[in-house]
């Protein structure tokens, strides 16, 4: 294939990729019902639980990719439901460091193993080969756009 021929099956992989994420929010959004927590939140929750240490708001907005208003709001929120808690960031007057609570983190836990045993259902059928060649090539197309 020449590299004019491309252009159009970009295109259809983003197409595909934008159907995805709606459907994996979705589906996000229902397996975080249980807890009270949308797809956003449960992104804020794994960005605070993989990072392994406290955050500010604008490092879980680029890990999330999401805008640092969005992230702002929804940690103000998930603090009054007590999944998170702010403190003081000695680097930055303003810029609170964000961690998980003891709940927020048993939270995404329960999550994190209800997601486990969906991610095997839905990859029957597709081998190991198959999802590691897709993973790779999503990730070269997030480098070429974020560059």
């Amino acid at each position: 294939m020449n590299d004019t021929q491309k252009g159009p099956v970009f295109t259809e992989i983003v197409l595909e990729v934008f159907k995805l994420g709606g459907l994996l929010v979705s589906e996000g959004d229902h397996m975080g019902s249980e807890y009270g927590i949308t797809s956003a939140r449960w992104k804020v929750l794994g960005a605070l639980y993989l990072a392994g240490e406290p955050q500010t708001v604008p490092q879980i907005a680029r890990s999330m990719g999401l805008t640092r208003q969005a992230v702002q709001r929804l940690v103000d929120a998930m603090r009054e439901d007590k999944l998170l808690f702010f403190q003081d960031n000695p680097g930055h007057k303003r810029a609170k460091l964000i961690s998980l609570s003891e709940f927020g983190n048993t939270v995404f836990l329960k999550l994190d193993e209800k997601q486990s045993g969906w991610a095997m259902k839905c990859s029957i059928g597709i081998t190991k080969t198959e999802l590691e060649t897709t993973l790779s090539v999503l990730k070269r197309i997030s480098d070429s756009i974020d560059r």
